[in-house]
């Protein structure tokens, strides 16, 4: 059986919400989150979460897991197949949620959440908003036109950018300029296997 190390709010939750939207037997292995000064200092195999454990493959980052997840687990759901057309912009924003659209949330988060020192770097607090407000607009963008970033249809790369938006909302930078995504993050929070996964 899949086993997941997990802390409510963190990352985990992506995991934790693919399992329950494919339905997919697992066990969770609840670890308290705890921010230290450094990093890769959590109660899991890799100091970090999520941690996937899936016999011999121990694996990190929730990017990879949800692709290793759809690829031996999914049976062709969530995910167009590989070589359609559509393949690659799936991709495309399983990797923008964290790799572009994450970072300048991290920032705001770990200095005016876990940190309390946001006063003394106003400059880079408003750099990481800028640029947090710069991929809500694409993600805006994206939404003029369809349901879900693929179309009409719920896809695992709406879990990767839900669970970003979701922290955007958390620090108050999905504002009223983003109707459509927030509509959005209210569709996939009304989701019952997010629900699920959201629980403690």
């Amino acid at each position: 059986m899949l086993k997941l190390y997990f802390a409510p709010r963190t990352r985990a939750v992506r995991i934790r919400w693919l399992f329950e939207e494919l339905g997919i037997p697992h066990e969770l292995e609840r670890v308290e989150f705890r921010p230290q000064p450094t990093t890769f200092t959590q109660a899991t195999p890799f100091g970090k979460f999520p941690v996937l454990v899936d016999g011999d493959v121990v694996m990190a980052e929730s990017g990879a897991i949800l692709e290793y997840v759809l690829e031996v687990h999914g049976n062709g759901r969530l995910a167009p197949a590989v070589g359609s057309p559509q393949r690659g912009e799936f991709l495309q924003w399983v990797h923008f949620a964290e790799g572009t659209a994450f970072p300048p949330l991290g920032v705001l988060i770990w200095h005016g959440v876990y940190l309390a020192d946001a006063a003394r770097i106003p400059e880079a607090m408003d750099a990481a908003r800028d640029r947090a407000h710069a991929a809500l607009a694409v993600i805006e963008k994206r939404l003029a036109t369809r349901d879900h970033l693929l179309g009409r249809e719920f896809s695992a790369a709406d879990i990767m950018v839900g669970f970003t938006v979701a922290a955007a909302q958390f620090i108050g930078v999905l504002d009223s300029r983003y109707p459509l995504t927030t509509a959005y993050l209210g569709r996939l929070m009304e989701r019952p296997a997010f629900q699920r996964a959201a629980a403690n």
